[in-house]
């Protein structure tokens, strides 16, 4: 069974809210998979990854590049990817995979101010739940801080 997280974004952008939860994946010693629904959204984060804090450096690539098993972090359009054997997969901008089985844990980021994303957050969970998977519900704060809700 996989844990399955669904993170709401209130109060912050997937910008600033996926680089922090990236670092903390990789102090726990796991490998991940950022799954986007565009190729354009996976190349932005590319970008926004190298510069997103002048003190810090998430290791990171894309399946775009032959090197992916060999990233901590590896960003893909693929539902099915998993060249770098991750231990996590996150889902961004309505993402939905292929299957959750054999990961740790998915975590589900969604803009709270998108319709689109919304629906899709909400039909994930109803799927995760119905497959066995162990799903909590989180939301941001306006500190911007994480509630578990449900």
């Amino acid at each position: 069974m996989t844990e399955v997280l669904f993170y709401h974004l209130t109060e912050s952008r997937l910008e600033q809210a996926l680089p922090d939860l990236l670092e903390k994946s990789l102090a726990r010693g796991w490998r991940v998979v950022v799954q986007c629904s565009s190729a354009e959204r996976r190349d932005a984060l590319d970008n926004h990854l190298w510069i997103y804090r002048e003190d810090s450096f998430l290791p990171h690539g894309s399946d775009v590049e032959s090197s992916g098993e060999l990233q901590p972090i590896l960003l893909t359009v693929d539902a099915a990817q998993r060249a770098n054997a991750p231990h996590v997969r996150f889902l961004v901008d309505g993402a939905v995979p292929d299957t959750l089985t054999d990961y740790v844990r998915a975590v589900y980021l969604f803009d709270g101010h998108d319709g689109e994303q919304l629906e899709t957050a909400r039909a994930r969970w109803k799927v995760e739940k119905a497959a066995g998977h162990a799903v909590t519900y989180w939301q941001q704060t306006e500190e911007g801080r994480w509630v578990k809700k449900a």
